[in-house]
């Protein structure tokens, strides 16, 4: 066979192989998404509601740099909080966290940065 040949076929081999390997891989989904129910409803949506929340906030002066809690009932079971990314020493301070998740009340919480980026839910 000639190099030519030979390079073809390795390369057809490879491109087939990177393919056929491709639909075998599974993205592992990211750990801190919590399913919820009711995510099909954007209007009842806890994250969505919670990034409106505080882009609302900031759009009034509110100053989100010590973490607030900024709603402990952003909908049933939810609560919606400020922290910093990468997480600072204030952020785990109880005061600058929702009490309702701290005592129970929530179970599930959505957890944005200052600028309102979502950091995770739980």
């Amino acid at each position: 066979m000639e190099k030519n040949s030979i390079s073809i076929i390795f390369l057809s081999v490879t491109l087939l192989l990177s393919v056929l390997l491709s639909g075998c891989i599974q993205l592992k989904k990211p750990e801190f998404e919590a399913p919820f129910s009711g995510a099909e409803n954007i209007n009842n949506n806890p994250t969505v509601l919670c990034i409106q929340l505080c882009q609302q906030k900031l759009s009034e002066g509110t100053d989100l740099s010590t973490g607030p809690c900024l709603s402990n009932n952003i909908t049933e079971n939810w609560v919606c909080d400020v922290a910093h990314d990468p997480r600072q020493v204030i952020d785990n301070q109880p005061r600058n966290q929702c009490p309702a998740f701290l005592n129970g009340t929530a179970k599930h919480f959505v957890e944005v940065d200052t600028e309102c980026n979502l950091i995770r839910i739980h």
